[in-house]
């Protein structure tokens, strides 16, 4: 895993664990029906292309989830505003003796209990000082002149570092001191949790599981356009889902999204597929051929893994996978049995009263319990 280091002190996690702290942070302030207020802004550092617009839709859902509210994002780039996109547009009033602002769109939120909103301010460090000045009032009063925030308003921004090399403006003390700082680091097991549970394809899942080295490539002292990260992966596995499974023929719009080097070395990888054994055999019972060949290994539990999320209330194939997967390498199997735990909440209750995953269990010791 590569990472620039920023001399900073600030707080690194990965995605998923910044969306887990901060929606547990919001969630004990929804349940003590307090305003959100009492808690800093918070701003995600992080290079392009790590996740940072994923893990604030990843703590949406969290915040949904536990709430029962129903939560609004607000996406705003701040790169393409100006100081009076924010503050409204002047006009006078009724009686034409004063000066009156019109209020911008992204003040337009639902104050009601059963909403939460986050405005998410994206880009701020690559917006001009003006703009990251007007933002002051937003990140500390949630106001800008006579336009205020409901105070069931979340405040998020984030953006590049300016170590990235990737239009960011250095952030003003001022603006820097009205916030929670976090920096998001390129993480592969909390990609690959995210990854299995949003249905990104397979054989980009295997890739990676086999390379994890290849999840983040950027390089800011590098000049290529085209490299790999969490966001160009997943449009990776966009068009292999949706234009199609065959990286042959969409090898020029992958190559266009993670560089001509890492798409030949991932267009032979996924040579590896046709040596799979058949994952509905696997399922049904019916299989008895067992990889040997460690890529092999890699896209059969990435196969595995998202077939068993689409029929995971299917439990006698559940229980046939198992079986199979308790044949592979322990390390294997944990990989495979670890995410089928993850698929739903108390999923590995109904798990347990499965002979197969029950046996495999008490071996773990109490790492698994």
């Amino acid at each position: 895993m590569m990472r620039i280091e920023t001399g900073s002190n600030i707080t690194i996690l990965n995605i998923g664990k910044a969306a887990t702290q901060l929606a547990a942070a919001y969630i004990a302030i929804i349940e003590k029906e307090m305003s959100f207020t009492i808690l800093p802004s918070v701003m995600l550092w992080g290079p392009p292309g790590v996740g940072k617009s994923q893990g604030v839709k990843q703590m949406a859902k969290k915040i949904e989830d536990a709430s029962g509210k129903n939560v609004v994002i607000t996406d705003i780039r701040l790169l393409l505003f100006n100081p009076i996109d924010l503050r409204g547009i002047p006009t006078s009033n009724v009686e034409k003796t004063l000066a009156v602002w019109l209020k911008p769109k992204i003040f337009d939120m639902d104050p009601s209990k059963d909403i939460v909103n986050i405005l998410f301010l994206d880009e701020i460090s690559a917006a001009p000082q003006s703009v990251q000045a007007a933002a002051y009032q937003l990140t500390l009063d949630r106001a800008i002149g006579e336009h205020r925030l409901p105070g069931n308003c979340i405040v998020i921004a984030a953006g590049n570092r300016v170590t990235d090399k990737s239009v960011a403006v250095k952030m003003p003390k001022a603006l820097a001191n009205r916030l929670c700082h976090i920096e998001i680091e390129s993480d592969f097991s909390g990609w690959r949790d995210w990854a299995i549970d949003s249905d990104i394809h397979p054989k980009v899942i295997g890739f990676l599981m086999f390379r994890r080295d290849y999840l983040m490539q950027f390089d800011p002292g590098n000049e290529d356009l085209a490299f790999a990260t969490p966001r160009s992966w997943e449009m990776v596995s966009n068009i292999l889902n949706y234009v199609s499974a065959d990286e042959k023929e969409t090898y020029s719009l992958i190559a266009g999204c993670i560089g001509n080097g890492l798409a030949v070395e991932f267009r032979t990888w996924c040579e590896v597929f046709s040596k799979l054994p058949s994952i509905d055999d696997i399922f049904e019972g019916k299989c008895n051929n067992l990889p040997k060949e460690t890529d092999v290994l890699y896209a059969t539990i990435a196969s595995m893994i998202a077939h068993a999320k689409k029929h995971c209330d299917r439990l006698d194939k559940i229980e046939n996978s198992i079986e199979y997967a308790k044949r592979m390498p322990p390390d294997f199997t944990t990989m495979i049995l670890k995410q089928y735990m993850a698929f739903e909440e108390d999923y590995k209750l109904k798990l347990l009263r499965m002979p197969s995953f029950s046996s495999w269990l008490s071996d773990q010791g109490s790492d698994f319990i």
